[in-house]
């Protein structure tokens, strides 16, 4: 089984995909940077890291590979203990495991897991199609003094030039302002009081349209006021995907009888219609609600965290 070509997929869409019984991978945003040494530009990206305390079974992985090798979930658990099952036997034999385009694992002294991720791979969907490149330092060539005396002997010709016109266009500009300052104050005057008419010509034909529109209703409808909830939030609690859109309607009528906000959020990758029991704006709200459904709805339930763009 390729777990490894699943776990990449996963990593781009998701900040955390844990592998039951082994540990999680965590993923976290960075910028854009430079390394100065070697002149390198790299384009925003994702750090990968590993968390080994971090075992139990959220369900993203178990369902992903479910829906991709159409089996069942139970069946799917099963691949994934045995993937474990079989990067645990060798590590013990001091074997180093690479997950290829993801990162190698491997026992230090202590025998303890260690994990040194892929430095290739980019999960930054935001980043799609950018790669590093290396920029060669500019070489900043000095002026040489001949081209310095050069331009500071074209700057002394051009000013010495440049006085006369500078002269007779003060002396222009002096006399069209003295003689335009009476015209415009005159013009200045007419144009205010040709506002203030039009002004007074408005204010009255506004009144009279008032006064015309102006009726009297004896049995006034009463004020419908509906309150629409609207879910909002990346963190969706997943309750299934369906190949047929009509079943997915039956599924979200029978939750909404139980009093879940349920829905449908549109089609995955694999043309699936998906319903979730609800959405929700805060990871921890999503967490603490998958935990009740879990626990008394469905112990197949699992986040999906994903902006519909709604």
């Amino acid at each position: 089984m390729q777990l490894a070509s699943y776990i990449k997929d996963l990593l781009y869409r998701y900040e955390c995909v844990i592998i039951p019984g082994f540990g999680a991978f965590l993923t976290q945003n960075h910028s854009a940077r430079i390394d100065g040494a070697s002149h390198t530009f790299y384009p925003p990206g994702k750090t990968i890291s590993f968390n080994r305390q971090l075992q139990t079974n959220d369900g993203i992985l178990a369902n992903y590979v479910a829906s991709v090798e159409n089996c069942s979930y139970e069946l799917a658990l099963q691949k994934i203990r045995n993937f474990t099952g079989t990067v645990s036997l060798e590590l013990s034999e001091g074997k180093t495991v690479t997950l290829k385009n993801i990162g190698d694992f491997f026992l230090n002294h202590e025998k303890t897991v260690q994990f040194t991720p892929e430095s290739v791979e980019n999960f930054n969907t935001a980043s799609f199609g950018l790669t590093s490149f290396v920029s060669p330092p500019m070489q900043r060539a000095e002026v040489a003094e001949e081209v310095q005396k050069d331009v500071v002997t074209m700057y002394q010709e051009k000013k010495k030039t440049a006085y006369p016109f500078l002269r007779y266009a003060a002396i222009g500009l002096l006399a069209i302002t003295l003689g335009s300052v009476g015209g415009l104050k005159v013009y200045e005057g007419q144009v205010e009081k040709h506002n203030f008419a039009e002004k007074q010509k408005a204010d009255a034909l506004v009144e009279d349209q008032i006064q015309e529109a102006t009726f009297l209703i004896d049995n006034p409808l009463p004020t419908l006021t509906i309150d629409v909830a609207k879910e909002t939030g990346k963190y969706h609690i997943v309750a299934g995907a369906f190949r047929i859109e009509s079943n997915a309607q039956k599924k979200i009528n029978l939750l909404s009888q139980k009093g879940f906000s349920a829905r449908l959020i549109g089609k995955n990758r694999y043309g699936l219609h998906q319903v979730v029991y609800s959405s929700h704006s805060e990871r921890l709200e999503a967490l603490r609600a998958l935990r009740d459904i879990k626990r008394s709805e469905n112990k197949d339930a699992w986040l999906l965290v994903q902006d519909l763009n709604r």
